[in-house]
């Protein structure tokens, strides 16, 4: 007896295969990895960014005390007659606040005599060729504008010829980051505090042998933090690391990264602030309360920030 199969009902199933739950769960862990790797390769690079500017200002603090060591005043400040005994720049082209050995940095033109922000001129810019001259900074600045260590008559600019690279060094913390130095302190009546700063700033042009006509903030709030925390007490306006430097909208002083209008300036201490976007720092509006910096605003990514450190 045979049994045939009638056309039209045999029935052939197909199997239809989809991702189980393992291999989904596979898959979102690999996701889950790579998004992580990235993470975490931004975190490092920005870690390794920020030792690197620590480094730096560190480097530049120890050369000038070196430099203290064995000359007996600070690079920039050092008297003509022993920058002449030395072989060092010859300071007689420059006014009466240029080679005192004061132990105060200071600008050479007659408008900023006894203050120290004044950019262009001086022993703020001598700073330099002095710490290159002699062997103690790697970076050669030739100040080829001018024999007397003045910028000259001509807007000097990133992209000018001799650019700002020729007088300053570039900040290791990158993004068109400067270092300069100069005294006097935000609050200090009489243009010196008695301390010398570094300060790190973006967008500078030197005009006319005056001082810094403008200038840019160049650190992230978060990078500004790191460094502080690492270095002082991680806040804006005390300590060592200051949120502060020169005025990009009249060459003044001033608190910087506190406002959404930076060029003139942020709060000072003990007024209300409130944290936007474009702050560096504040005080959630409160002015009883210390500025903080701006860590709650986009997660302290807004490249808010310039900072200056005090000589030690």
């Amino acid at each position: 007896m045979h049994v045939v199969n009638r056309v039209g009902e045999r029935v052939q199933k197909v199997r239809q295969q989809g991702f189980t739950l393992i291999e989904m769960a596979i898959v979102l862990v690999i996701i889950g990895l790579i998004v992580g790797g990235v993470l975490v390769g931004q975190s490092l690079i920005n870690a390794a960014a920020v030792r690197a500017q620590i480094t730096q200002i560190e480097k530049y603090n120890t050369a000038a005390n070196t430099f203290y060591g064995k000359y007996g005043y600070l690079p920039g400040n050092i008297t003509s007659a022993a920058a002449t005994t030395f072989g060092f720049s010859n300071r007689a082209c420059f006014g009466p606040s240029v080679g005192t050995g004061n132990g105060i940095l200071l600008a050479g033109y007659p408008t900023f005599y006894n203050y120290g922000y004044g950019q262009g001129c001086g022993e703020v810019m001598l700073f330099w060729t002095d710490l290159s001259k002699a062997g103690l900074i790697d970076s050669g600045f030739s100040q080829a504008a001018n024999s007397c260590g003045c910028v000259g008559s001509n807007n000097v600019t990133a992209s000018s010829s001799p650019s700002l690279s020729a007088f300053y060094p570039g900040a290791k913390i990158g993004n068109g980051n400067f270092i300069y130095v100069w005294s006097g302190g935000v609050n200090a009546a009489t243009g010196s505090d008695g301390n010398n700063y570094f300060t790190i700033e973006q967008g500078i042009t030197i005009v006319n042998q005056f001082t810094i006509n403008s200038t840019a903030p160049g650190i992230t709030v978060s990078q500004a933090y790191s460094m502080d925390t690492k270095m002082d007490d991680g806040l804006p306006q005390s300590g060592r690391v200051l949120a502060m430097g020169i005025n990009g909208g009249n060459g003044q002083p001033a608190w910087l990264g506190g406002t959404t209008t930076y060029k003139y300036g942020g709060p000072n201490p003990g007024t209300a602030a409130s944290g936007s976007s474009t702050t560096c720092y504040d005080n959630g509006g409160n002015a009883s309360i210390a500025m903080q910096y701006s860590l709650s605003q986009n997660g302290g990514a807004g490249v808010n920030c310039a900072l200056s450190f005090k000589f030690q």
